[in-house]
This record gives C-alpha cells, structure tokens and sequence, in this order.
C-alpha cells in the first residue's frame, strides 16, 4: 500500500533561528573568535559523524555560547578592544590600567546615576 502525504494548503513559515543554533553563535562572535569556533566546531562536528557521540559538539556549543553572550551584552567593538588588550598582555607589551581606588570611584559614580 503506498500512501502519499497530505501537501499543505498553505506555505510552511520557516523556523525561527533559536540564539543556541551554531549558526547564532557564529554571527554573535568577532574576529579571530569566530574563526576559532568554526575550527573547533567543524573538528567536533567530523569525530563526531566517526563516532556517533555528540558530547563534544555540544560542548564547543556550551562553551562559544557564553562568549557570544558575552560579546553581544558588550557589544562587539567593546568585545574587539578586550580581546586586543588580551593579545598586548600575552605578547608582554604594556596596557593601560586604572587603580582600584579609580575603578571603585567609577563604579560608586556610575551607580549613583
């Protein structure tokens, strides 16, 4: 017996990208970040068709899904001049920085707004 499906009368609406997708996440993220998670992701997503265990695409998801967060929270001008602070760190030139009587000011200033 070969039963062939009803076909809609209406046109189908297409999903709404949930902001956990990959594909969410990797237009959240900024620079060498996003390539870093393209990377990771698509070295999960290959063991992962050998073994058939999403564990580790699920948790390069978890992880990148909180710096996208982050990133959109700062907004990714913000996000770019931290991760660019970051680099000068690691490569051992010097930052600017603020004192903690200066940060506690800023901060009591900025709450008193």
């Amino acid at each position: 017996m070969n039963m062939a499906l009803p076909r809609p009368t209406t046109a189908v609406a297409p999903a709404l990208v949930a902001p956990t997708t990959p594909e969410a996440i990797r237009d959240a993220l900024v620079g060498p970040e996003r390539a870093e998670f393209e990377r990771q992701y698509r070295e999960e997503m290959t063991a992962a068709a050998e073994s058939l265990n999403l564990t580790g695409v699920l948790a390069v998801l978890a992880a990148w899904r909180e710096i996208a967060d982050m990133t959109q929270r700062q907004g990714g001008p913000a996000h770019e001049r931290m991760l660019a602070v970051v680099q000068d760190l690691q490569l051992g030139n010097p930052v600017p920085t603020i004192s903690a009587a200066q940060a506690r000011a800023s901060i009591t200033a900025r709450l008193a707004q």
